[in-house]
């Protein structure tokens, strides 16, 4: 038995880094001791301390590696020589501005900075959309230092004056990529017109395509890139599997890889906001316990069935692209593309919904034939062949047993499979129907007489009067 011998020459990967090795006040080390975290993920590693020196950065990770820590952490550490215990609201202005393109990402990134911050002074909120704008502004008009909001609903409390953007340090656009969509970009250059030139920028996603780099360079100022991973790469703790199926068997499909891999819980990702709505009611029908998360249900229901996923009550939420972005459900084991994406980009942050931080987790995709060039943009992305494979139904119906010719049960027996001698006899005799055809005595046959044609009488409405008789003399008829 042979003892194996290092290389001296290889080299030696280097331990993850720890959060106490980083200039971070010790409330905020306590507040990420409190959340289980002692060493940094590589996007953590390489950012914060990049943030703290003061420069722009634009940020690309692989989604579930710990961005929203890596800018948060770093930005309440310079935000705490404003930290001040009056309750004057003028002594806490919104100092840092976070951007998300979703109302659920806001919501989560603005419950890991109030964790972040919860042994701290500092005040932080979050606005968004679908729900009650009052308590928003009166939350906004009592100060806050950090200022997690949506784009729409951001506008809204500006045009309201609930708040003011004159004193931000710092701004954030969590998944800059969407931020920065054509959907968003007029609501953000009127949002970026309210703040002050001289501002730290910081753009995090996990996938950056070279239009929307060219678009960012004119919001920050000699920006550092941040690349921990391959451009647009998927995780690799990921299995992925691209099925080919047709339209009506995808249901089915997911049912028999639920059980088959006894999944306890699935995100199934579809296009449309009604082809959610409908697909969640059908595997109801199945016997699912199922939700659905898309863009027509009020803010109130979006995270009412978020949080009832989040706490194991459903199995399978069905949702649009609402929930692609950012959001951090722990141990989720599989996601499903029953629609392939349209955008490519998308097909990336939806499968990082599962094997986050490391964690295994499966993707399946279901691909019909119309899905072709959509799969190919796939490709072009992660730079990566894609294999579909056919999938293999389990044989649900149980087969009938062979039917037994027995000599004495015609009834069973197709006419055309008996033999010629015994054809003869399964036909019942009619000797009535056998009789030859004998014409009638009476003569003519009774359907050829024809009756006389009586008169038709047509009977004259009582409210009729006839009309008189005229003589001939005085133009009458005779």
């Amino acid at each position: 038995m042979t003892e194996a011998v290092s290389d001296p020459a290889a080299p030696v990967a280097a331990p993850p880094a720890r959060f106490a090795t980083l200039a971070l006040d010790a409330k905020l080390l306590r507040a990420v001791a409190d959340q289980g975290y002692e060493t940094m993920t590589p996007i953590q590693a390489k950012a914060i301390p990049i943030v703290l020196d003061g420069r722009d950065v634009m940020g690309a990770a692989q989604t579930g590696t710990g961005k929203t820590a890596a800018f948060s952490l770093p930005l309440l550490q310079k935000m705490l020589r404003h930290e001040t215990a009056s309750m004057s609201p003028a002594r806490h202005p919104v100092r840092a501005l976070v951007l998300a393109p979703t109302r659920e990402l806001a919501d989560q990134v603005a419950a890991n900075v109030k964790a972040y911050a919860k042994h701290t002074l500092l005040r932080s909120t979050v606005v968004f959309g679908g729900i009650d704008i009052k308590p928003q502004a009166a939350e906004l008009k009592a100060g806050v230092e950090v200022l997690i909001a949506t784009p729409g609903r951001l506008l809204d409390h500006i045009e309201s004056k609930n708040c003011s953007l004159n004193q931000v340090e710092y701004v954030v656009l969590d998944e800059a990529d969407r931020m920065l969509d054509i959907g968003f970009l007029p609501d953000l250059q009127r949002i970026l017109s309210y703040l002050p030139q001289a501002r730290q920028t910081l753009l995090f996603s996990a996938t950056f395509s070279p239009e929307i780099r060219r678009l960012a360079q004119s919001y920050l100022q000699d920006p550092v890139t941040v690349e921990v991973a391959q451009r647009n790469a998927t995780a690799s703790t990921v299995e992925q599997h691209f099925f080919s199926v047709t339209e009506d068997d995808k249901r089915k499909a997911v049912r028999q890889l639920v059980a088959r891999r006894e999944l306890s819980q699935a995100l199934v990702f579809v296009n449309s906001k009604l082809g959610a709505a409908r697909l969640a009611r059908a595997f109801e029908r199945d016997g699912l316990k199922t939700t659905a998360l898309h863009g027509d249900k009020s803010q109130d229901e979006r995270l009412k069935a978020l949080d009832a996923f989040k706490r194991g009550e459903v199995q399978l939420l069905v949702a649009t692209d609402v929930a692609a972005r950012g959001l951090d459900i722990v141990d989720l084991p599989a996601v499903f593309n029953y629609d392939v994406p349209f955008n490519a980009e998308d097909y990336v942050h939806r499968i990082g919904r599962t094997g986050r931080a490391g964690a295994a987790g499966l993707s399946v995709t279901l691909v019909t034939r119309d899905d072709t060039r959509l799969v190919g943009d796939i490709e072009r992305l992660i730079k990566k062949k894609l294999e579909i494979e056919p999938f293999e139904f389990d044989d649900e119906r149980p087969r009938r047993a062979p039917r037994r010719r027995d000599d004495d049960d015609d009834r069973r027996e197709p006419a055309y499979d008996r033999p010629p001698e015994r054809r003869a006899q399964a036909v019942p005799a009619d000797p009535l129907f056998d009789q030859p055809y004998e014409p009638s005595s009476s003569g003519t046959p009774q359907w050829e007489q024809k009756a006389p044609p009586q008169p038709i009488r047509r009977a004259l409405s009582p409210n009729i009067k006839p009309k008189r008789k005229v003589a001939a003399l005085l133009g009458g008829g005779g």
